[in-house]
């Protein structure tokens, strides 16, 4: 038997990369799933081929049930359809896993409004439209008094967590999708939905044109060299978080390789006090001592 047995998964941009070793390492555990994506180019341009159907027929192949779905995760009707789509095939929905995303990296002087736009649009606005639709399905599913063992996984960055130059559109957009994460854990508990995110370092499309990761991500040349970059590697965490029987929601976590790890959220350091209010020549020569 399989750890998501029974389970039906949506894994938006699931074609290549990261989702698409979700989508094959979901299916081999039991997961009925949705494989989502655009088939766009990495900065999100239109692109001829249909990754999700290549997929889905690699997890037919394997004696696994799927279906290609090629809604756009940011428009808020196409999230609609993207839910409904696993209802009609395969009759309910327990995981939803958002992945997808693109690039337009540019250090800000040089970012332009649609270079913004778009980032934000595609990894923040990509991530809520999903959520929210499958999120409405199972407080309705909640209320009607069926058991729900419903789990989001959302796909955030160290980029956003901890910065890296030439982006600030995206990391800014998966920061935000940290934030999202963990209040809409507060928020769905109640209905018998887990949220958690992952923040992945794995060799993709992505980092291999990422400044500073480019010259490190490469496969190594020694096939008994364990490959810390290869995306296979990330799956085995979202499904152990897709599982019906994980009680983990409202964490971030950093994975890599053989590493998994806890992101805490922003914490706040020692304080400088006083029984006043400070002064401006206080704090110009007291804030450089704050630890």
């Amino acid at each position: 038997m399989g750890a998501l047995d029974g389970r039906v998964a949506i894994i938006t941009g699931a074609g290549r990369g990261i989702g698409r070793e979700h989508a094959l390492l979901f299916a081999a555990e039991g997961a009925r799933v949705v494989v989502n994506d655009l088939g766009g180019g990495l900065d999100g341009s239109a692109h001829a081929n249909n990754p999700a159907e290549e997929v889905v027929a690699e997890i037919r192949a394997m004696g696994g049930e799927a279906v290609a779905n090629n809604e756009n995760v940011a428009d808020w009707q196409g999230g609609q359809r993207l839910i409904q789509c696993a209802l009609d095939t395969f009759g309910e929905l327990n995981v939803l896993v958002n992945n997808a995303g693109i690039l337009r990296d540019r250090v800000l002087v040089n970012l332009s409004e649609s270079d913004w736009d778009s980032v934000i649009e595609v990894h923040l606005k990509g991530h809520f439209v999903p959520t929210r639709h499958a999120a409405n399905y199972w407080r309705e599913r909640a209320k009607a008094g069926h058991p729900v063992q419903a789990s989001i996984i959302n796909t955030s960055s160290t980029s956003g967590l901890l910065g890296n130059i030439g982006q600030s559109n995206y990391g800014a957009a998966k920061a935000g999708i940290a934030a999202f994460t963990v209040i809409i854990a507060e928020e769905l508990g109640r209905y018998g939905v887990r949220a958690n995110a992952i923040a992945p370092a794995a060799r993709t499309r992505m980092t291999e044109s990422t400044p500073g990761l480019s010259d490190h991500v490469v496969k190594p040349s020694d096939a008994a060299v364990f490959d810390v970059w290869d995306p296979a590697n990330i799956s085995p965490l979202v499904a152990t978080l897709a599982m019906a029987e994980c009680e983990v929601t409202g964490q971030v976590f950093f994975v890599q390789g053989g590493t998994v790890r806890k992101f805490q959220n922003w914490t706040m350091t020692e304080a400088l006090e006083k029984d006043d209010r400070w002064t401006v020549s206080e704090l110009a020569q007291q804030l450089p001592t704050l630890k």
